[in-house]
């Protein structure tokens, strides 16, 4: 056991990562053989999530291959309960998520999804992984964080693009448009504890766990 520790510690102590390494590595990340673009920190979050709040609909903006969505219909298959819409503007979805029974999706994109759909639900969750356009995601944001539920969440993914130099691509991207949201919004806070698990600021999702507050 000793000799593991030195071992682990040397491996730390002596290793660099980059996040542009990190960031390579997240597109090739795959779930069940489909393509699941998510860092592996978030990627862990998201389950420990989906235990602790439990949710019977999320609501998932930004389908791409159907892989995240996938991965969170299994977690819900464990749990016992729920189901997602995955919301795009286009159908790329591989089958495997098109055949599983707790995902239904919707081609409209956020802007043409019908509240409708989510009346019924006691629990739900939201998650903006749409085109990180700051117009887009804060737009997307105002329309479903009042569905949102109490002491469940709304996460905002991707605002890493300000730590890569890419907020300018997005019009300034997701985390301007959080705390745009924030300003006018009191039921929510973001939750440090998901975003400083692994170090400080150590996820893809930059201010992005805004957890709905129990009045």
């Amino acid at each position: 056991m000793r000799s593991l520790l030195r071992k682990a510690r040397g491996f730390i102590a002596n290793k660099t990562y980059s996040l542009k390494g990190i960031v390579k590595g997240h597109h090739l990340m795959t779930y069940r053989g489909v393509p699941c673009i998510k860092c592996p920190f978030d990627y862990v979050i998201y389950q420990m999530i989906l235990d602790e709040v439990r949710p019977d609909l999320i609501i998932e903006i930004g389908t791409n291959c159907g892989g995240s969505a996938l991965y969170l219909a299994d977690m819900l298959e464990n749990i016992g309960r729920g189901e997602i819409h995955t919301i795009d503007i286009d159908d790329r979805a591989y089958e495997l998520a098109k055949k599983n029974k707790r995902i239904k999706f919707f081609h409209e994109g956020w802007e043409g999804y019908d509240l409708e759909n989510a009346k019924g639900f006691e629990k739900i969750l939201v998650i903006e992984d749409g085109s990180h356009e700051f117009e887009s995601c804060l737009g997307a944001m105002r329309k479903f964080g009042h569905l949102v539920s109490d002491g469940s969440y709304m996460i905002v993914e991707d605002g890493i693009v300000d730590a890569l130099g890419q907020s300018g691509m997005f019009g300034g991207g997701p985390v301007k448009a959080i705390k745009n949201f924030m300003k006018n919004n009191t039921a929510f806070q973001i939750d440090h504890r998901w975003i400083n698990m692994f170090g400080k600021n150590a996820t893809f999702n930059t201010l992005g766990y805004l957890k709905k507050l129990t009045p």
